[in-house]
């Protein structure tokens, strides 16, 4: 599971950073015109789904972001493109993604955005970002390595 590309790292002091962060990645995304897979990693509470906020904010999303734990996706809608957030923290078997048609979400210009996706390991495609992220002092550490230009 590696995106291919130069790593680049970056200190997040904060949760508003980390939203401010996101969002900037998510007018890189916006930029692309294929469909984006990117991964998630981090232990529990290190910050994907703050990212995920702030990602979700440059689409023009104004709501509450929450972690699809139980449900394994949330879809948002934009006038230019879908965006999946997933969580697969609850998933038991790789499989499942098989039954709820994983595949076709990873289709025409869709983003996906994937926390915690070991757990879809052999059934997930590679993705074009991966994003690690882990609690340094007070703040974050977020490692992304990217096969598409994130400038």
């Amino acid at each position: 599971m590696t995106a291919r590309g130069k790593a680049e790292e970056f200190y997040i002091d904060n949760e508003a950073d980390m939203v401010a962060f996101g969002e900037r990645l998510g007018f890189a995304f916006r930029a692309q015109s294929d469909s984006l897979c990117v991964f998630l990693n981090g232990d529990l509470g290190a910050g994907k789904t703050t990212l995920s906020r702030g990602i979700l904010r440059a689409f023009g999303h104004t709501g509450a972001v929450k972690s699809p734990t139980y449900t394994l996706v949330e879809e948002y809608n934009f006038s230019d493109r879908r965006v999946y957030h997933f969580d697969l923290y609850r998933l038991g078997d790789p499989e499942e993604l098989e039954y709820m048609g994983i595949r076709d979400y990873f289709s025409a210009g869709n983003l996906c955005l994937i926390e915690w996706p070991q757990r879809g390991e052999g059934i997930l495609p590679e993705p074009n970002v991966l994003i690690d992220i882990e609690a340094q002092a007070d703040g974050r550490l977020i490692k992304i390595t990217a096969d598409i230009s994130l400038v």
